[in-house]
């Protein structure tokens, strides 16, 4: 993948960081709150402007609050990504007085040497840009007054941008990455697996649960395919937390499970599976996406003399209903197997993906209606004349029997199985309909 040229948003906390890059995108990727620091990660996206394609990047806010516990860690974070940018937007809170802290800022940004738009953002009206000119003892010779929520003054920014960023030259086929969303609840390791995916310490990490509060892209190339690692907030019932920024996190986090191709659910080998897990994988059931199972801190587990062979029975005994998912154990603090839930990834979204003709199912119905014939949820005979496949992701497919009634249960669960095994659809979730004919 041709690397493009990086466009990060930097500045203090609550400045608006977000709201822009949210803008720029022309989606709303980035988490938006009222309260100040909502964004610990660097999070990060391909933007287009015509025929200009970059990487638009938003971080966390410098110099943190002290009820930030994880300020110190942001603030290098955000340092890191802006000595890798090839252009900064330095963004400025409109609606107060310049910092003296902001104003050191600005010139250890400028010892960077890279371009720096200077931002002043929440500039709602008119009458409200003739109260910028403290910002001009910056020294710089242009600032773009806008406002990022109201859409105001954009068009001069981006233009702006145009101007400074070289042409992207057209691709002969551009690959689309394939989304990954790895979910669990909190503290069970996602941003680590995630770091030893990457071969670096992209996100932040820390003991303290709950530290991942947005949702963030991370794209990586393995064997010439694309990936996109989506990071989630830990999903916890919401009345569980107090923390609003956490709650927004949370929200987030189910969206990103409806968003992605495959979902890697991260369970922890010391503790599970918890009825949050039960929970969480039920939200990745539903959503229809192709699913992975990864069992983590496995090293731990390994130094106790425990053996596979009983966790594997735990899980799938606990979490019944997805034990078409395929179990990874993994240790993202040594690496141990982690890279493979890229490789099973691709494998059952292909699954989920997978097609079979109207003869071929219908030469498996008429085995299974001379071995098991289908029963209705009365428990009587169901006569089912032919099926066919309607759908894809998940696996979609239609019964067409003499009358219109409900599989029981049990035949159900029976039916998908066999089903399963005979055309390898290994990892993702199938649905069945019946249909008068």
């Amino acid at each position: 993948m041709k690397k493009l040229p990086r466009v990060v948003i930097v500045g203090f906390p609550n400045v608006g960081k977000s709201t822009l890059f949210n803008r720029l995108l022309g989606e709303k990727r980035a988490l938006v709150h009222s309260l100040p620091g909502m964004t610990r990660d660097c999070l990060s996206s391909v933007c287009t402007f015509y025929e200009k394609k970059f990487v638009l990047m938003d971080t966390g806010g410098f110099f943190g609050s002290e009820e930030e516990p994880l300020s110190g860690k942001i603030r290098e974070k955000a340092w890191e990504t802006s000595q890798e940018a090839d252009l900064l937007l330095f963004v400025l809170d409109g609606k107060r007085d310049l910092l003296p802290a902001e104003e050191e800022l600005f010139y250890s940004l400028k010892k960077l040497n890279k371009p720096i738009f200077v931002i002043v953002n929440k500039v709602d009206s008119p009458s409200q840009e003739t109260k910028i000119g403290e910002f001009y003892r910056l020294g710089t010779e242009r600032i773009f007054a806008i406002s990022a929520e109201h859409n105001r003054n954009l068009d001069e920014l981006i233009e702006s941008l145009r101007e400074v960023l070289p042409i992207s030259l057209p691709a002969k086929e551009e690959q689309k990455p394939l989304r990954i969303a790895i979910v669990g609840r909190i503290n069970v390791g996602k941003s680590s697996v995630v770091n030893r995916l990457c071969g670096e310490e992209r996100l932040l990490v820390s003991e303290k649960p709950g530290t991942t509060r947005d949702s963030t892209d991370t794209l990586i190339t393995r064997d010439k395919q694309l990936f996109c690692l989506v990071d989630t907030a830990g999903i916890r019932k919401l009345g569980h937390t107090k923390d609003k920024k956490e709650q927004a996190g949370i929200i987030n986090a189910k969206k990103n499970i409806a968003r992605s191709d495959v979902i890697c659910l991260v369970l922890d080998a010391q503790e599970f599976p918890t009825r949050q897990d039960a929970a969480i994988a039920h939200l990745a059931h539903e959503s229809g996406r192709p699913l992975i199972l990864a069992l983590n801190k496995w090293d731990l587990i390994q130094k106790a003399g425990e053996h596979s062979k009983s966790f594997r029975e735990s899980v799938y005994r606990k979490l019944d209903f997805v034990n078409y998912a395929p179990l990874l154990f993994i240790s993202a603090k040594t690496g141990k197997r982690v890279v493979k839930i890229l490789d099973l990834a691709l494998e059952v979204y292909n699954n989920g993906l997978k097609r079979v003709g109207t003869s071929q199912l219908n030469n498996f119905l008429a085995g299974i209606n001379k071995t098991h014939p289908p029963l209705s949820k009365d428990k009587r005979k169901l006569k089912v004349k032919y099926m066919t496949q309607i759908g894809i992701l998940p696996p979609t497919f239609i019964l067409f029997a003499h009358t219109r009634a409900s599989l029981f249960p049990a035949y159900e669960k029976y039916f998908i199985q066999v089903l399963r095994e005979k055309f390898d659809y290994w990892g993702t979730p199938i649905r069945l309909f019946v249909r008068s004919s």
